[in-house]
């Protein structure tokens, strides 16, 4: 029975971390900012070295921010910016973009985006996810 409800409690446990690690902070923005939520790889089972695989990034903002360009980092390397590809606005907002990577293997592509703000550029925060690239 300790056991079991041992199981019970990590599990628990797991599920919240994932949960509040998957949430973003309370606070409101300010005027013109933008703020990263997710980011996933729809076709991850297609992600191949050497061929471009779509990245999407999740946001919100205040207004409609002109979005430059967004960078990764694979695993601490990079980073590596790429061109965005379209964006759409909304609740959440939606970045698309296309990367490639001559690595193999399983990373952590953690990724940002410069965005006007008050006609400067800013750095979004990060959020990352773990991709594999097969050869």
């Amino acid at each position: 029975m300790k056991k079991f409800l041992l199981t019970i409690f990590l599990m628990t446990l797991v599920t919240l971390s994932n949960f509040s690690c998957a949430t973003t902070p309370t606070r409101g923005l300010a005027p013109g900012e933008l703020r990263l939520l997710r980011l996933e790889v729809p076709q991850e089972l297609d992600s191949r070295r050497g061929f471009p695989f779509r990245v999407n990034i999740h946001f919100e903002a205040d207004g409609r921010p002109k979005i430059k360009t967004a960078c990764f980092y694979l695993s601490g390397d990079g980073p590596y910016c790429f061109k965005i590809t379209n964006v759409k606005y909304g609740l959440p907002g939606m970045v698309e973009v296309d990367i490639r990577t001559n690595l193999v293997g399983s990373f952590s592509l953690q990724g940002y985006v410069l965005y006007l703000r008050d006609g400067k550029t800013e750095i979004s925060n990060k959020v990352s996810t773990l991709i594999h690239i097969i050869p």
